[in-house]
C-alpha cells in the first residue's frame, strides 16, 4: 500500500472512480495535503467525461477520525489559496460534484470523517463503524453542512441529540436513523459498494447528473446558509480557551476541564 499519496484513486473501465482516504496509521486523519489531495480528485472526476460515479472509502481500517488535531492549524500560513486550511477548498469541491458520489466506511468515522459521509448521496456501512460528531467536545461547531444536512435525513430531535453529547454511534443505530442506507459485513462492503456504482454508472452520466441535479435543487440554499454559519462560527471558536484545551487534552491523553471557564 501506498502510504506517500494521501489519496488513492482508481478509474475502472465501467466509469466508476475509486477515492481513497491514504493515511491509515493515522486512521486516515486529515491533514491539508489530504484536504488537498480530496478537492483536487473530486474536481477532475467532475472535468472527466470517462467518471460516471464516484466511490469514497478509506484505506485500511476505518474510514477516517476527522481532522488530524496534531496537524490542526499548521500549515495554513501562505496557502496559495489564502484559505485558513485545506478544508474549506475540499468542501467546496464535494458540494460542486454533480456526479453521484457514494460512501463506504468502516472503523472509525469521527468528525469530518462522519460529516463526509453524511454529506455523500449514498453510504453504505461496514459493521464495525463507530460515527461520532465530535464538535462540542472539541470547543467546535458542525461543519460540512452537517448541521443541515444530519437534521434533514434523521430529524431535529436526533441530530440535535447526536451533537450536543457527542456520542458514539453504532453500524445498527446509524441505519435505524437514517444516516446510511445498509450495513454489510466488512468484508463485503467496499465490493458491494462498487458494484452498486457500477449498476448506476450503466446509465447515461447526464441523466445521472441531472437526477442529482433534482436531489439538490430543495436543498442548495439550506446547504449553502449552514455552510456559511458553520464556517463564521468556527472561525470564531477555533482557537478559543475551551478549543485550546480540548486539543492540548488530547494531545497529553487526558479528559478537558471545561468546567474551569465557567467561572
Amino acid at each position: 500500500m501506498n502510504e506517500e499519496s494521501p489519496i488513492l484513486k482508481d478509474l475502472d473501465d465501467d466509469g466508476v472512480l475509486l477515492i481513497s482516504l491514504n493515511r491509515p496509521r493515522k486512521k486516515n486523519a486529515f491533514n491539508d495535503p489530504q484536504w488537498d489531495g480530496l478537492r483536487d480528485a473530486l474536481y477532475e472526476a467532475r472535468e472527466n467525461p470517462r467518471v460516471a460515479v464516484v466511490v469514497l472509502t478509506g484505506a485500511g481500517n476505518d474510514f477516517s477520525s476527522g481532522q488530524d488535531l496534531t496537524a490542526f492549524g499548521s500549515g495554513a500560513e501562505g496557502r496559495p489559496d489564502g484559505k485558513p486550511s485545506g478544508f474549506f477548498g475540499c468542501v467546496e469541491s464535494l458540494f460542486a460534484f454533480d456526479k453521484p458520489l457514494l460512501g463506504a466506511g468502516k472503523g472509525i468515522a469521527v468528525g469530518g470523517g462522519c460529516t463526509l459521509l453524511i454529506a455523500c448521496d449514498v453510504t453504505y456501512i461496514g459493521e464495525s463503524i463507530r460515527m461520532r460528531l465530535p464538535f462540542a467536545s472539541l470547543g467546535l461547531v458542525p461543519e460540512i453542512a452537517s448541521s443541515y444536512m444530519l437534521q434533514s435525513a434523521i430529524g431535529r430531535q436526533r441530530a440535535a441529540e447526536l451533537f450536543f453529547t457527542a456520542e458514539w454511534i453504532t453500524a445498527s443505530r446509524a441505519l435505524e436513523m437514517g444516516m446510511a442506507a445498509r450495513v454489510l459485513p466488512d468484508d463485503e462492503l467496499l465490493g458491494a459498494t462498487l458494484a452498486k456504482a457500477r449498476e448506476m454508472a450503466q446509465w447515461p452520466v447526464p441523466s445521472l447528473q441531472a437526477i442529482k441535479q433534482t436531489l439538490m435543487v430543495a436543498n442548495r440554499d439550506r446547504i449553502q446558509a449552514a455552510l456559511e454559519i458553520e464556517d463564521e462560527l468556527m472561525l470564531e471558536q477555533a482557537g478559543s480557551p475551551e478549543n485550546v484545551e480540548a486539543i492540548t487534552a488530547f494531545i497529553e491523553k487526558r479528559d478537558p476541564d471545561f468546567k474551569k471557564f465557567r467561572k
